[in-house]
């Protein structure tokens, strides 16, 4: 589901977040600023993983890797949410930055643990096969974005999609 969340606003920072959140900007502006908030998250994923990491030993991996789970989940529910530009002006694309930066701290965190967790509690001889679901949330979470944007795009209008059909 974090990968999801983190392909799915990729597609959205091309399609969606530049005339709805950057819409003063020209058209190759509002895309690179659009990038600009899709790039944070990277910066703040080794953060995530030190920050989820140093508390996994300290408090339970468990714990962690739910409140690693918790933050990227809440960060997307809150992009979901956001007024846009038109409605609260400058404000709109500096929330969509710093929700964008609760993801990436949540993925930096939820990636590491999720292995850790999954490989530690492994039964003997199943460690690698156990260790590769973790893995498999990449691709997987490609996919299902890069779909979900297909039958959105497909089956609503160019209204309703950038209306409301990008919030799903």
């Amino acid at each position: 589901i974090e990968f999801f969340d983190f392909y799915i606003y990729a597609t959205a920072a091309v399609l969606v977040f530049p005339k709805l959140f950057f819409p003063a900007a020209d058209p190759a502006a509002a895309v690179l600023q659009s990038f600009a908030t899709f790039a944070i998250a990277f910066f703040a994923r080794p953060i995530g993983s030190a920050l989820f990491g140093h508390f996994g030993d300290r408090i339970g991996r468990k714990a962690t890797l739910v409140a690693a789970l918790l933050t990227m989940g809440i960060s997307t529910v809150i992009i979901g949410l956001l007024p846009t530009y038109a409605a609260i002006g400058t404000l709109a694309p500096l929330l969509l930055a710093l929700c964008r930066f609760g993801q990436g701290l949540g993925l930096g965190g939820e990636w590491g643990g999720a292995v850790l967790l999954a490989t530690e509690n492994a039964p003997p001889g199943k460690r690698a096969w156990y260790g590769m679901f973790p893995q498999l949330g990449a691709p997987i979470g490609f996919f299902l974005s890069g779909g979900t944007f297909l039958i959105l795009t497909q089956t609503l209008s160019e209204a309703e999609f950038f209306s409301w059909g990008w919030r799903i």
